[in-house]
C-alpha cells in the first residue's frame, strides 16, 4: 500500500457505509416484526405466513420442486 492515508480513508468509508446499512437493516427488521405482530393480532398464523413468504421468493420451478419433494417425504412417512 503506497499511501496508508488513502487506504485508511477508504477503509473508514467502507466501514461507515456498512454501519449505515446495518442500521437500515435493523429498522426494516423492526418494521417486519411490527407487520407480523399486526397480522397475528388480526388472527393470522405467523409461522404459516413465513412459510408462504419463503415459497413466494422461489421461482416457479424451484417452488414446484420443493412442493413435490415435500409430498414425496410426507408419503414416505405416511403423513396425509
Amino acid at each position: 500500500m503506497a499511501n496508508p492515508n488513502v487506504s485508511a480513508q477508504q477503509l473508514k468509508s467502507f466501514i461507515e457505509r456498512v454501519e449505515k446499512l446495518e442500521e437500515e437493516k435493523k429498522g426494516i427488521a423492526d418494521d417486519i416484526k411490527d407487520v407480523m405482530a399486526e397480522a397475528k393480532g388480526s388472527g393470522f398464523d405467523i409461522k404459516t405466513m413465513r412459510a408462504i413468504i419463503k415459497l413466494r421468493a422461489l421461482d416457479k420451478a424451484a417452488r414446484q420442486e420443493a412442493e413435490a419433494l415435500l409430498e414425496t417425504y410426507k408419503a414416505a412417512l405416511g403423513i396425509d
